[in-house]
């Protein structure tokens, strides 16, 4: 009766309490990638192609998964997405089905891009694979009928926290300007590994020891230390001024709930436009999870009007 409502599952997402409490590690990270992700069919109304574009320097050519209203003949504007999985696991595919709907209602473009994976690629590759498919976007805009000056950039988890330091290396290096990051449950910081005073019980599908294998297989034994990149970790940037704006949703029950309510205030003291959705109740991936849920339907509506609104 008395418990702290912050600490409940959401009354939609209740059956999450029998998820059990699975962390990943080498093994299982590797037979989860193993697993080859079902693509979904878009319907008659939006088309999707597999292009590929240049990759970072001496690096492997980047592919991305772009979904387009069918008929788009106007340029029209374009969201650069990249996937969760917690760096060490994850593919376009896996997010198909909310792509497919954002190229469906907005009538733009989304381009899912494929990038590069921990321990096997650490840092800087992902978010250097994220940056090529951004350039090659730009490049081939006229092309794909995309308006250059209308490209948001947004991610889930993993891809989240990606998305989150592509807007600074965008921004730094003065060369494409997304006009916005659309971020759901970012995994921003790695010195979340370190921390023990996290209330960790009813936490779901990202576990702490999920968290510590995924940075570190990403930053090897630089996870946690004094010289981690913001490129690598966006939330160890200090100063946020001048990043597009941004649109952050988090559980209560998420491991990233701190990391990302801290990060949407710095963003917000540092003069950058930030809406921060909590969702009381949920989880990490809840709307994954559970998809047909009323909450996850709603989740998914407010990403949209963000996007809407921004574009």
């Amino acid at each position: 009766m008395n418990e702290d409502p912050m600490s409940t599952f959401h009354p939609d997402l209740k059956r999450g309490r029998f998820i059990p409490p699975v962390s990943y590690g080498r093994l299982s990270s590797r037979l989860v990638r193993s697993v080859k992700w079902r693509s979904t069919d878009p319907g008659p109304d939006v088309t999707v192609q597999e292009i590929v574009v240049p990759g970072p320097k001496d690096a492997p050519s980047v592919s991305l998964r772009v979904f387009q209203p069918t008929g788009l003949k106007a340029p029209a504007p374009a969201l650069l997405w990249i996937h969760g999985g917690g760096l060490i696991f994850g593919a376009p595919e896996q997010d198909d089905r909310t792509n497919i709907a954002f190229a469906r209602e907005l009538g733009i473009t989304v381009a899912a891009v494929r990038y590069r994976l921990g321990p096997d690629h650490p840092a800087p590759a992902a978010v250097e694979d994220a940056y090529a498919a951004l350039r090659g976007l730009a490049e081939r805009a006229d092309e794909l009928h995309i308006d250059i000056d209308r490209i948001a950039i947004g991610g889930a988890s993993a891809g989240g926290g990606l998305a989150a330091a592509l807007a600074l290396l965008a921004h730094d290096r003065a060369e494409i300007r997304p006009v916005f990051q659309l971020l759901l449950y970012p995994m921003l910081d790695d010195r979340t590994t370190t921390r023990t005073d996290l209330g960790t019980l009813k936490v779901r599908v990202w576990t702490p020891k999920s968290n510590r294998y995924g940075w570190s297989s990403y930053l090897g034994d630089a996870v946690a230390g004094p010289d981690v990149s913001p490129y690598s970790a966006a939330a160890r940037r200090e100063d946020l001024t001048g990043l597009p704006p941004a649109w952050i949703g988090v559980g209560t029950l998420d491991l990233f709930h701190d990391e990302d309510v801290e990060y949407a205030r710095r963003l917000s003291d540092s003069g950058v436009p930030c809406e921060l959705d909590v969702i009381p109740g949920a989880f990490h991936g809840f709307d994954l999870v559970f998809p047909k849920a009323e909450i996850s339907r709603e989740f998914w509506r407010r990403q949209a009007r963000a996007l809407k609104a921004a574009l």
